[in-house]
């Protein structure tokens, strides 16, 4: 069909910012549900361009997946949209299967219509089960549900910022293809902040910052990272649902760009062995009327006790929360010492190799950096088990518990020991849903070799939940 007899929704990249800042600025203030539904619901009768509603929502492992809705459909059955829930990994067995996915009107985003399709919008939902309750495998749901609790009942609001790390490689669908080719191919040798204007690396990091700025991301800077081909594109911080949304989109984005270049973003945390890794350094504060409980001018390393007792009780469940932060057999090749590791359960205000650092700030930006995080994990439950366990675990009678020598595991074996094996996992998720979890976990792992060894294994990329490969998965 000719291209001029269409006329779907395509904006400029100016407008989108405008219209992404706009949302986000409702989010943020806390606008009433009801009111951004109605306006929502509004906008998209009137806006005749609109073709589809693409509803994104993430699995139990943090995958993202997509439907789209037609938008005059959407707009008509908004309340009453069902799907199979037995074919999402770690949701609904077959016997229970139907699922329903409700709108979080407030996560609204006007995309780029050259890298998302002209006439589209995008919209994050919420998963229903057949009771009409939030499904319990949502984990984005349950930070939600968490952080409005900590709001009405403390007044608190939890803060994220992530540094998100990732590699690019030459080729569409590198990673699938990995198990062929034993190699993955650098687009750049420059290394760290060097990367000529218009080459590869640089083009990419480039395109997708405009991008991500057109998203309502408020960007601050990006850069090529210590190795190879690796690249850092940094946002400012936002309320934690909010935060995790944008790691999705971040990633979704850094994904389609690379594509439409021939290229693959990947997000492996060690792709390459010999080299520094990934990581995702999530950042963390909590605020309470607009002041920065983490911040204090007359504390050790300017940092509250309200803080200090919040990464105490981080490095107290450390090893309990690994798995969760740590989620892939490729993670614990990251956590080698060589290469900066944060192995190290301690906190540190200079020593990178500390799980939890304290970096310089002031009374707006005081906080921690948790580093010991991988880009691959579900960022759902990356941050609800931090705050969580910062501001509900226990802290452990360990002496000199901030500097005592302890380590997290190497291999994800002894990860997933010590997450079945910890009372709190079972307080963080309740048993079904750490069953459900520790279960994926243990699958993926038995597919790979039980010893890491000296080089990346087909497998550990093959079947890695990050990969999008069901067609070899269904093979094993």
């Amino acid at each position: 069909m000719s291209n001029e007899l269409r006329d779907f929704l395509a904006l400029s990249y100016d407008e989108l910012e405008q219209l992404n800042l706009q949302a986000k600025e409702q989010r943020k203030n806390r606008v009433a549900p009801h009111t951004i539904q109605e306006e929502r619901l509004k906008y998209l009768t009137d806006e005749k361009r609109i073709k589809a509603v693409t509803v994104l929502f993430s699995d139990l492992e943090g995958r993202l997946h997509m439907l789209d809705y037609d938008k005059k459909f959407l707009v008509k059955s908004w309340d009453n949209l069902t799907f199979d829930g037995s074919s999402i990994r770690g949701f609904t067995a077959q016997r229970e299967s139907d699922l329903r996915l409700g709108i979080d009107w407030s996560a609204f985003y006007w995309a780029p219509a050259d890298f998302f399709g002209g006439g589209k919008v995008l919209v994050f939902g919420e998963v229903i089960d057949k009771n009409g309750k939030l499904y319990s495998a949502d984990i984005r749901a349950v930070l939600k549900q968490f952080a409005q609790e900590q709001y009405d009942q403390e007044g608190y609001t939890l803060n994220a910022a992530n540094e998100i790390e990732g590699f690019l490689f030459q080729g569409t669908d590198a990673e699938q293809q990995y198990h062929e080719t034993g190699k993955f191919e650098y687009v750049n040798t420059g290394g760290y902040y060097h990367s000529l204007p218009g080459d590869p690396l640089r083009t990419f990091i480039d395109t997708t910052a405009e991008v991500q700025r057109a998203m309502g991301f408020e960007n601050e800077k990006d850069h090529p990272e210590v190795a190879p081909s690796q690249f850092e594109i940094n946002y400012s911080y936002g309320e934690v649902v909010a935060a995790a949304d944008q790691i999705q989109l971040y990633k979704l984005v850094c994904r389609q760009v690379a594509t439409k270049m021939g290229l693959t973003a990947s997000f492996l945390p060690k792709p390459v062995v010999g080299v520094n890794g990934s990581g995702m350094h999530t950042n963390i504060s909590v605020s309470k009327k607009g002041k920065n409980m983490f911040w204090d001018p007359k504390g050790e390393e300017k940092l509250s006790k309200f803080a200090w007792s919040f990464s105490d009780r981080i490095l107290t469940h450390g090893n309990d929360l690994c798995l969760l932060l740590n989620a892939s057999v490729n993670a614990y090749r990251r956590l080698d010492p060589h290469f900066e590791a944060p192995n190290q359960i301690k906190t540190s205000a200079t020593d990178r190799g500390s799980m939890v650092r304290v970096p310089i700030g002031n009374e707006k930006s005081s906080r921690v950096e948790v580093r010991s995080v991988s880009p691959d994990a579900n960022p759902y439950l990356v941050l609800y088990s931090i705050f969580k366990a910062g501001l509900q675990g226990s802290t452990a009678k360990i002496k000199n518990l901030r500097q005592a020598e302890r380590y997290l595991p190497d291999n994800i074996y002894t990860a997933l020991e010590n997450f079945r094996a910890s009372e709190w996992t079972t307080s963080l998720l309740g048993a079904d849903v750490k069953a459900r979890y520790a279960d994926l976990k243990q699958g993926s792992a038995d597919r790979c070799p039980r010893l890491l060894g000296t080089f990346v294994k087909a497998p550990e990329v093959q079947y890695h939940h990050d990969v999008y490969n069901q067609f070899l998965w269904n093979m094993f």
